[in-house]
C-alpha cells in the first residue's frame, strides 16, 4: 500500500469519525424537535446504531495505522447547521418532520458514500477485516435511509399535505377538487 494511498485513507477515516462524532450530539436534538413517533423512534435508534459505527471506525483506524481524531468533516458541519436551522424556523409538526426526514436522508447520502469509498479502499489494499467493517456501516446507513423514506411516504408527507390544505386560505370554487 503506498503511503500516499495509506495517508489519504486515514484523513478519510479521520473525517468520518469526525462527522460521526458530529451526528451523535446532533441526533438527540433531531429526536426531540420530531413530533412524528416513528420518525423520533427512527432517530434514536439511528444514534444507538452511530455509536456503533464510531467503535467500528476505530477498530479500523487501528488496523490502518492513523488516529482516528484529526480531521473536522466540515460537510457534517453544514449538513448539522441544516438541522438545526430547520428547528429554529419551523414549527413543530408534520411539516418540520418532512424538513428534518430531508436533512437527515443528505447526512444519509454522505454517510453512505464515505462508507463506501472507504470500504472499496481498505479492499483494494487488502484489508478485508476493515472492508467488512465498513462494509457493515454502509448497509446501515442505506437501512436508516430507506427506513427515513418509509417514514416520510407513510406517515409524514402525507400529513404535512394534510396540515397545509387545513391551514390554505385559498378559496375553492363550488365543486373543484381541494
Amino acid at each position: 500500500m503506498a503511503e500516499d494511498f495509506k495517508s489519504l485513507m486515514g484523513e478519510l477515516i479521520q473525517d468520518a469519525y469526525s462527522a460521526e462524532t458530529q451526528l451523535i450530539e446532533a441526533l438527540p436534538e433531531m429526536a426531540d424537535a420530531a413530533a412524528t413517533p416513528a420518525l423520533k423512534q427512527a432517530f434514536q435508534e439511528h444514534l444507538q446504531v452511530t455509536q456503533r459505527q464510531v467503535e467500528r471506525l476505530e477498530r479500523v483506524a487501528e488496523m490502518v495505522g492513523c488516529d482516528p481524531d484529526g480531521e473536522d468533516c466540515e460537510a457534517m458541519e453544514g449538513l448539522v447547521a441544516e438541522a438545526e436551522e430547520i428547528v429554529d424556523e419551523h414549527e413543530e409538526g408534520p411539516v418540520r418532520d418532512a424538513a428534518l426526514i430531508s436533512a437527515a436522508q443528505k447526512v444519509e447520502h454522505y454517510e453512505i458514500a464515505t462508507y463506501g469509498t472507504l470500504a472499496a479502499m481498505a479492499k483494494a489494499c487488502g484489508l478485508q477485516d476493515a472492508a467488512e467493517l465498513l462494509a457493515q456501516s454502509l448497509r446501515e446507513e442505506k437501512d436508516t435511509d430507506e427506513l427515513l423514506t418509509e417514514v416520510a411516504e407513510q406517515q409524514v408527507n402525507p400529513a404535512a399535505l394534510r396540515a397545509a390544505a387545513a391551514n390554505d386560505p385559498t378559496p375553492r370554487k363550488k365543486g373543484s377538487a381541494a
